[in-house]
């Protein structure tokens, strides 16, 4: 299965306790529900709240936000449901008597949280900006020393940042960090918006006060971690920028977007229509383009707007086919289909027979393991190399509840793989110290490896030589996996209707 996900984003719902905006929410909640429609195969569905969920954190207002998740979970619409806190969300500390804490109350995250989705290799990564918004300056007694320590509680949303990716717990996930895509939700915007301009605050342009106290450092610190999309609210508007540095692992800059590292920017309007403004919410889809070839993966976004929150939502951006902005993602995201059966493996406690044959067939039917045409070595590398991570675990979660002449013969297979990424690697030219580390490194994409290895053959190698030994190791790979009922005519033609 392609890897896809999708998102529904709302935001700044400021419900406050009363009941007056419960037929707002289901109109909504009813509207969301039509647009979700097109995406009920796909296996993850999120919904993800913005910030703002309460005007003011009284027990009412937030027990009345409980009420609303609860009411989009009871839909099935979604597989998860997240939030951050907004500004209005948390207490003030002239204001404490008769408030809650939301971030308990309502499970968001203090500082950051990361939400990793193995089917689609998302990873959400939700961030409390309240400490470092300029919005801090509306609440008086503030001088240099306040702006200066927002300013310092901004660059440290950077290291929160950093410090989520790479925790312990993310050596659970079952590919490496740089193939994820990553998602970042907060609530405050970190780069300008094209509209919205001249709001009135305290009786002043409050376009100065809603960013955060340092969005370049925080930018730095998404595009170093190769943030693919920044969802956001708070500014009760419609927004989609682009920001772009150049690529640092760029190897050519022909084809424009190869030379680039880019983050999309989407903010969310209030979905509830409040203070006037205009209600909206966005849906987006993360998925394969649908043309011939190598999957080319795209963010699908589509903006819903109410005017005045009156009538029905409509797409925003009526002028394009369906309303649908296609955005290319940046960077290749396409599996090996070892991966996902690496995940899929991953998900089983124990293993059958016939379970295991079903693995073996999906890993080893694939043309890297037939005499297909004149060899590419680098992909003959990758394609090894990402089968033996799925191979071991396979392995292992089999030897619970195998007969031992079963897991020999997987063993046995094991060792036969391992010669063929070694037979590789020597075409290459490549160390047995450089092959470790591409080894510890489980690159995904081949044109990781490609970058790390370029494809130039040894020098003074007999190829011809080297494809006999090749064929050779593939046809006794056959012979060990024919034991477990999974002959597949390896290092032979590759038979007709098997998957590439």
């Amino acid at each position: 299965m392609d890897r896809s996900f999708v998102i529904a984003q709302i935001s700044d719902l400021h419900l406050d306790g009363s009941g007056r905006l419960l037929a707002t929410i289901e109109a909504l909640r009813d509207e969301i529900g039509q647009r979700m429609a097109a995406f009920a195969d796909c296996p993850d569905r999120i919904l993800i709240i913005t910030g703002d969920l309460v005007d003011d954190p009284t027990p009412r207002a937030l027990d009345e936000a409980l009420a609303v998740i609860a009411s989009f979970r009871q839909t099935g619409l979604f597989t998860d449901i997240q939030a951050v806190a907004g500004n209005h969300d948390i207490k003030r500390p002239n204001q404490r008597a008769g408030r809650h804490d939301a971030y308990d109350y309502l499970h968001l995250p203090r500082t950051s949280k990361s939400v990793y989705y193995r089917q689609a290799g998302l990873d959400l990564v939700l961030l409390d900006s309240n400490r470092a918004s300029l919005t801090m300056l509306a609440r008086g007694n503030f001088n240099e020393g306040a702006y200066q320590a927002m300013v310092a509680d901004s660059a440290r949303l950077s290291v929160e940042l950093a410090g989520s990716m790479n925790s312990a717990g993310r050596a659970s996930f079952a590919e490496p960090s740089e193939n994820l895509v990553r998602v970042l939700a907060l609530h405050h915007h970190p780069l300008p918006q094209a509209t919205g301009e001249g709001k009135r605050f305290l009786g002043v342009p409050d376009e100065p006060l809603m960013y955060l106290a340092s969005p370049a450092t925080f930018l730095e610190a998404a595009t170093s971690l190769n943030v693919n999309l920044v969802l956001h609210g708070h500014r009760h508007v419609e927004g989609l920028t682009r920001y772009s540095i150049p690529d640092p692992r760029a190897t050519r800059s022909r084809s424009g977007e190869a030379f680039w590292r880019t983050i999309y920017v989407l903010s969310c309007p209030s979905s509830t229509g409040q203070a006037g403004d205009d209600a909206g919410f966005n849906v987006i889809h993360f998925g394969p383009s649908s043309h011939p070839g190598r999957p080319d993966y795209r963010f699908a976004m589509t903006r819903y707007s109410r005017p005045r929150n009156d009538g029905a939502f409509r797409p925003l951006d009526s002028n394009l086919p369906d309303g649908v902005i296609e955005l290319p993602a940046g960077r290749d995201f396409s599996r090996d289909p070892a991966v996902q059966a690496a995940i899929e493996i991953d998900s089983c406690t124990t293993l059958k027979r016939d379970q295991v044959a079903s693995f073996v067939r999906r890993l080893l039917s694939r043309s890297a393991f037939y005499a297909d045409g004149e060899a590419d070595w680098t992909s003959l590398l990758h394609t090894y190399l990402v089968t033996s991570h799925a191979w071991a675990d396979l392995e292992g979660k089999f030897a619970r509840s195998a007969h031992k002449h079963d897991v020999e013969t997987l063993a046995a297979a094991r060792l036969l793989l391992h010669r063929l990424i070694e037979l590789s690697a020597d075409v290459l030219g490549i160390e047995r110290a450089q092959l470790d580390e591409l080894r510890r490194k489980r690159l995904v994409n081949r044109d990781d490896l490609r970058r790390e290895w370029p494809g130039t053959l040894r020098v003074g190698v007999d190829v011809a030589e080297q494809v006999k030994r090749r064929l050779q190791l593939l046809r006794d790979l056959n012979d060990r996996v024919s034991a477990i009922g999974s002959d597949l005519g390896l290092g032979g033609p590759m038979p007709p209707q098997t998957p590439p």
